[in-house]
């Protein structure tokens, strides 16, 4: 007998089931084409109409058109075989150069932990010898990190050269103004108590530059250059000083590129620029403390982290690790990847996440060391006395005294309270 055959279900579908599909297609249309507008990715292009044919010189001008469009090939194609991309060196010393050229200030950032072994002596000699009587600013960053008397004998050293502010930034910053999806307005007051997210100096340093502002016969904006070497804290400082999160920030060397703009204040500009470019004849603890090989690919972690180690009050780092004896930089690598769980397959500790952990609150805000400031400290060669009497003039250097105190008074009550555990570097760093 002759199986049937059976019937293949029918496609149709009833008209209810159908409106309703394209009912929901429709909605999904639309949900895109909102969710596109909101991010400005269907702004349709405009296409170029060209020259018209009634155009006088239309010859002329479509021959100019090509010729500087051939230029600008040219241009990028130079640029490609010299290899000037964004992370070489040529790129990022043009870029420092725009932002010493374009400033009316230059305030140098240097970490309170070393401030010798953070100043550039040719960056102040050429922010010196540059046209339009620029200023020179030291701003001592990371101040919870060193004792107060350390940080009052830094000021007394370095105010006999320039004007010296201390800065304790902020790293608990928010992402631009927007805070659970809608848009707040920034505020000029830190809620947040804890230490990462207190922030001292910021007023102090903002009376200085609108004073300083104020005082100039342009009517321009106050332009502002901050420099200084990587992870000294450029960028927080900017951030701290904007309320916002302007600029990318962290320990990682060469998150900024190039120089970017920041409006603080109605007459007051800050400008970030990429990190200083450092000589390989630098000594080889200041190196590793600003991980500058590491990045390049000269050194490993587990050699800086030896070399720093080398300098390190071993007591210090165990009281502050929570670590028992080591006896040398490999033992106290195990110990430390024991303690905070770095493992790899069979239990073996992973030395080189815990230098890499290590380096990273050396060159960060988390370590706690300072070097000793000279007794007598004489002016380098390219600073006379007659420089620093200029360099001196047009602060208001008694307000400056007063809230450099109370800057360090606010910060004591922190650094008594979270950090009293310091591990000192010997005087040599950076020398």
């Amino acid at each position: 007998m002759k199986r049937p055959k059976l019937k293949k279900a029918s496609k149709r579908l009833s008209c209810a089931k159908r409106y309703k599909i394209q009912k929901k297609v429709r909605e999904h249309n639309r949900k895109l084409r909102k969710e596109a507008k909101k991010k400005g990715v269907n702004k349709r292009v405009k296409k170029d109409p060209g020259v018209p044919n009634s155009a006088p010189f239309k010859e002329e001008v479509l021959r100019e058109a090509e010729q500087r469009r051939l230029k600008e090939e040219n241009g990028k194609h130079s640029e490609k075989k010299i290899g000037t991309d964004r992370n070489s060196k040529q790129f990022l010393c043009g870029e420092l150069n725009k932002v010493i050229d374009s400033s009316d200030v230059v305030i140098e950032v240097l970490d309170a932990r070393d401030p010798m072994g953070c100043r550039c002596p040719q960056l102040e000699e050429a922010v010196l010898k540059r046209d339009g009587n620029k200023k020179l600013l030291l701003v001592l960053s990371k101040i919870d990190l060193v004792p107060k008397e350390n940080v009052e004998k830094w000021i007394k050293c370095l105010q006999q050269e320039f004007p010296v502010v201390v800065f304790k930034a902020s790293t608990h910053i928010r992402d631009k103004t927007v805070v659970g999806g809608r848009r707040i307005a920034p505020s000029n007051e830190v809620l947040d108590r804890s230490r990462a997210a207190a922030c001292f100096g910021k007023s102090c340093l903002t009376e200085l530059l609108t004073n300083y502002a104020s005082n100039l016969e342009k009517e321009t904006q106050l332009r502002v250059g901050v420099v200084g070497f990587p992870n000294v804290g450029k960028s927080s400082l900017i951030n701290s000083m904007k309320g916002i999160l302007a600029c990318n920030a962290g320990v990682k060397r060469g998150l900024t590129k190039s120089m970017q703009e920041v409006h603080i204040l109605k007459n007051v500009k800050l400008i970030d620029s990429p990190g200083v470019v450092a000589l390989p004849s630098n000594p080889p603890a200041s190196l590793a403390l600003r991980s500058l090989q590491v990045e390049e690919g000269q050194e490993s972690v587990l050699e800086a982290v030896r070399t720093l180690l080398k300098q390190c009050d071993m007591t210090q780092i165990m009281l502050q690790y929570n670590i028992p004896d080591f006896r040398n930089s490999l033992e106290f690598l195990t110990l430390f990847a024991k303690k905070r769980g770095y493992l790899q397959k069979g239990g073996v500790p992973n030395t080189e996440q815990a230098a890499t952990t290590f380096l990273d609150d050396c060159t960060g805000a988390k370590l706690s060391y300072h070097c000793q400031a000279p007794e007598k400290n004489s002016l380098p060669l390219y600073l006379s006395d007659s420089m620093v009497a200029e360099m001196q003039k047009g602060w208001d250097l008694s307000k400056l005294k007063i809230g450099n105190a109370e800057t360090l008074r606010g910060n004591g009550l922190q650094f008594e309270k979270i950090w009293p555990n310091i591990i000192r570097l010997s005087g040599v760093l950076g020398q």
